[in-house]
């Protein structure tokens, strides 16, 4: 009976078996295959040679210091933490490569790819289907193009997903300890919704938040992408194939092109090098495809011959506007067009590829063209030791200074293809060969049309701040006709820069900062009017945003951030718009203005013909500024003295106290001006520091006096000022911008520094007890309430973030990237300053300027651009490179139209009784500071402990 039990149980096993073979037979199901044994990755045939060696640690150093240790991602571009699934692929390849070529070990290898994987695979999804189009690099959040969060993001491209499984099909094979973590993912990921009649989709969202797919891929990139679905099992015939194609006749030779072009499919049909290049490297050039990579490289040598130009296209960063453009050889009907994705031409900006002379030279090692361009560009690494740049513009020979994951993951897969005796990647086994035939309307190409085209910056839609009570709802939807302002005529002497002394240039990676501030500006400046806005997402300024403007200006010019050209006519518009200013009550600049209509509007953005009052504080930023341009910059004297002549001063400086004028409506709609003091903590001192340059007698708001103080972290910290002449509670808060941007500007005086030191070190403090990074300060955000004071201590309570109204702000305190900046620059040895400036360096957009900072509690970041942050980080880069030196410079002359004035006295305008500066910039043992006689009260009394 055993013996039958056990007869039968073999035989239900055998029959299971059958019917599991036949129903596999019946249904097909996707497998994926690993392309090769992991031990041929190891099989360096062709060792590097010494020189190669270099090219390879080169190109290594971009992923090293592009690392984001928080997700395992690299930044797609050098110090923009942003990225696709492409540009995940190019770190993969470069991880992989890295690996094999001895440039990091097995353990820095394993710590990388397991944090890489780690994040990877808790990737918010688009609908849950597949990964977005791209991801913020150090916080792994969907983002679009210009790094903003979006909670439901953009799309998928199924291009980036084909690059992407090709380098998990490199990294399982040639580490198969990874291989189940791979699958898992990949099973994960809908990849079935990417695929539709045998073609690749990638998913769109349109206008009204529908997603729509579109089929995504033209010859040379529809094919690769194609083989990388195939590698896990999903295939895509028609995208394998060539068709449809013609062959079109460039330089005399007969070149494949895509027939489905820009003006029919509203998508670019150019012909590059990059995709010949990873074929051939990863899946081996085969039949008709290496004929058309011969041709591709053939054609680019003849342009050489014929024009003497070393040729080496395809798509590539730039490192200015528009950032990134398609070299090609074809497309859309034109020869040699370089273009954008929006087939805009920017023929000024076609390169030689780094990548490209890489790829060609090892993939035809024995190609004399190949050579001659490789040598153009195989040292063409980066001073800093950040890797390899992007290549050299064909028209000025300058380097093109992107620097870029994809230019240096390409450059350490084609030397690895090198080290392994040019073996392809993966197996060529493992995928289909591309066939096809030509259409039957072979054509010439129609000669490239190259206008001189004008590089324009896209306007970025996000947030802008001032240091007063912001424009806070960025709702205008309107299209006011705006105004054209006339620039003032030239000045009769103009100077070719500042007279500043500096004591260093930049660093190429402080210059990178630099250059991304001063993105803001471009980006906000209206042509027509001169002016900025004080936040990106809403068409408004105060005059202290203006005033920072200024100072920007000031600060792109001495680092030779911008032109004596840029400069001169930037500044000549803005005093001529200032000019232009309706002043409230026939006295003052009103509280905002809009920028198209220089009209007068409230913080809403309503407008208020009659204005709504003005503001000391934002006065006190534009003189501190104005003054600043007449000492740097003299020839622009005359002008600035006109603009503050007009000014009155009879009601903003009374009994030596600072006053604003507010404008309310009564119940019986009569509009009625009340003057008050000025009492915010740090900005009335900025202020009275900033009239008394112009003679202005404001001791009673000059920093000094007593301070009440608050225990916050054991550290006193002063919260208000101790005051008889008003009993005013406005806006009880403690922060740190207003004194940063006095020992910026003026230095720290005694008194200011005793106010300036345990502000930081509260803030040191808390890191040091609880790890978490601060730097207090007022910003700006895209969201309700639009304005966060994240305070050291606020209404009675310490690291509280409030509201415009006082009320608290649950989750909203950020750390300021402003903050971040300026605290390094003054204290640059300080261990707390350098952590900062770690910690918000990457915080920027290369279209739209710094984020304001990130959250405290989430690490996202902030989504907000305004001019108070970009220009504080372009002027305390300009304070670390003039020796610490404060960068408000005495003037060496009082022989001016204002001192003139002053001195005729009676102007019936509140001007200075006497032609002397109230400040005097002394230099001690402590530094260079702006200091007055009047300082000499004691700083703090009466200490309050908070809860």
């Amino acid at each position: 009976m055993i013996y039958k039990h056990h007869q039968q149980k073999l035989l239900r096993w055998i029959a299971l078996f059958l019917v599991g073979t036949f129903l596999q037979l019946l249904f097909y199901i996707p497998t994926p295959v690993l392309s090769e044994n992991s031990n041929s990755c190891s099989n360096i045939t062709a060792p590097l040679t010494p020189e190669e060696q270099t090219y390879a640690r080169a190109a290594w150093q971009y992923f090293v210091k592009n690392y984001q240790p928080a997700t395992g991602f690299t930044n797609s571009t050098g110090g923009y933490p942003s990225g696709t699934l492409w540009d995940m692929g190019n770190y993969l390849m470069a991880l992989n490569a890295a690996r094999w070529l001895n440039l990091t070990d097995q353990a820095d290898f394993d710590t990388r790819l397991n944090k890489f994987l780690t994040t990877l695979s808790s990737l918010k999804l688009f609908e849950d289907a597949l990964p977005n189009k791209v991801y913020n690099a150090a916080n792994a959040q969907m983002v679009d193009y210009g790094n903003n969060p979006l909670e439901r993001g953009i799309g998928w491209s199924a291009l980036d997903v084909g690059r992407i499984l090709a380098a998990f099909d490199v990294i399982r094979t040639c580490h198969p300890q990874y291989n189940d973590w791979l699958k898992g993912i990949v099973a994960k990921w809908q990849v079935a919704r990417s695929l539709k009649d045998g073609q690749l989709f990638g998913a769109t969202v349109l206008p009204d938040n529908k997603t729509l797919l579109v089929q995504e891929g033209r010859l040379g990139y529809e094919e690769y992408g194609a083989r990388g679905y195939q590698l896990w099992g999903f295939s895509a015939p028609k995208a394998i194939a060539f068709e449809p194609f013609k062959l079109v006749e460039i330089n005399g030779v007969q070149i494949p092109v895509d027939t489905r072009d820009f003006q029919s499919t509203n998508a670019n049909n150019y012909v590059v090098s990059e995709s010949y290049i990873l074929d051939g490297i990863e899946f081996g050039l085969q039949g008709e495809l290496a004929d058309f990579a011969a041709r591709v490289l053939d054609v680019q040598k003849r342009r050489y011959d014929t024009t003497g130009q070393l040729t080496a296209v395809t798509e590539d960063n730039i490192d200015q506007a528009p950032y990134f453009l398609y070299n090609t050889v074809y497309a859309n009907g034109a020869s040699w067009a370089t273009i954008t994705d929006a087939n805009q031409p920017y023929p000024q900006f076609r390169s030689i590829s780094t990548k490209a002379a890489f790829g060609w030279r090892y993939l035809f090692p024995d190609n004399a063209y190949a050579q001659k361009v490789f040598d153009a560009v195989k040292d063409l690494r980066s001073p800093d030791d950040s890797g390899y740049y992007a290549g050299i513009y064909e028209e000025s020979k300058q380097p093109n200074k992107a620097l870029t994951g994809n230019t240096n993951g390409l450059i350490l897969e084609i030397l690895y293809y090198k080290a392994k005796g040019n073996q392809p990647l993966i197996a060529s086994g493992s995928v289909s060969v591309s066939t096809g035939k030509p259409s039957g309307d072979t054509s010439p190409a129609t000669p490239s049309n190259e206008p001189n085209s004008t590089v324009t910056t896209p306007i970025a839609n996000q947030a802008n701040s001032t240091a007063t009570t912001p424009i806070a709802t960025p709702a205008d939807t309107s299209k006011p006709t705006e105004v054209a302002v006339a620039p003032i005529p030239p000045v009769d002497s103009p100077q070719s820069s500042s007279n500043l002394k500096l004591d260093r240039p930049l660093t190429v990676i402080e210059r990178r900062y630099a250059e991304a501030a001063w993105r803001y500006f471009q980006a906000n400046y209206h042509s027509k009017s001169g002016l900025i806005d004080d936040r990106s997402d809403f068409k408004g300024a105060t005059l202290w945003g203006l005033g920072d403007y200024l100072a920007a200006l000031h600060a792109a010019r001495s680092l030779d951030i911008i032109t004596p050209k840029e400069f001169d006519q930037r500044t000549r518009h803005l005093l001529a718009a200032l000019t232009k200013l309706p002043l409230f009550a026939g006295e003052l600049p009103s509280r905002g203005y809009d920028t198209r209509t220089l009209q007068s509007v409230d913080y809403g953005g309503n407008p208020i013909p009659e204005g709504n009052g003005w503001s000391a504080l934002d006065l006190g930023r534009m003189l501190a500024a104005l003054y600043n341009l007449k000492t740097c910059h003299p020839e622009y004297t005359t002008a600035v003295d006109k603009i503050v002549l007009d000014w009155s001063y009879l009601r903003v400086v009374r009994e030596g106290i600072l006053s604003s004028a507010t404008l309310t409506k009564e119940q019986d709609g009569r509009s009625l001006t009340r003057v008050n003091p000025e009492t915010r903590l740090g900005y009335e001192e900025y202020a009275a520091r900033a009239f008394q340059l112009w003679g202005f007698n404001v001791d009673a708001s000059a920093v000094g006096g007593e301070y009440q103080t608050a225990s916050v972290e054991g550290v006193k910290v002063p919260i208000q000022r101790r005051r008889t002449d008003t009993n005013s509670k406005v806006n009880q808060y403690t922060v740190s911008n207003p004194f940063l941007l006095y020992a910026l500007e003026f230095g720290l005086d005694p008194k200011m520094r005793s106010l300036f030191e345990p502000i930081f070190q509260a803030q040191a403090e808390r890191y040091r007890r609880t790890g978490t990074l601060t730097a207090s300060a007022t910003t700006l955000i895209d969201r309700k309430p639009y304005t966060v004071h994240s305070s050291i201590t606020g209404q009675g309570d310490p690291w509280v973030a409030l509201g415009d109204d006082g009320q608290p702000v649950p989750k909203g305190r950020l750390v300021s990237t402003a903050v971040a900046f300026a605290y390094h620059a003054l204290l640059p040895e300080n261990k707390y300053s350098q952590q900062l400036l770690q910690g918000t360096t990457d915080l920027y957009n290369p279209l739209a300027g710094f984020y304001e900072g990130f959250y405290e509690a989430t690490g996202k970041t902030a989504v907000g651009f305004t001019s108070s942050t970009n220009s504080m980080i372009l002027q305390s880069l300009l304070y670390k490179v003039m020796n610490r030196q404060p960068l408000i410079r005495p003037t060496t002359s009082m022989k001016s139209p204002w001192w003139e004035e002053v001195t005729k006295g009676n102007s019936g305008r509140g001007l200075p009784n006497t032609a002397i500066q109230r400040t005097k910039l002394i230099s001690d043992s402590s530094g260079s500071y702006w200091f007055s006689g009047s300082e000499n009260t004691k700083l703090v009394t009466d200490t309050k402990v908070t809860k």
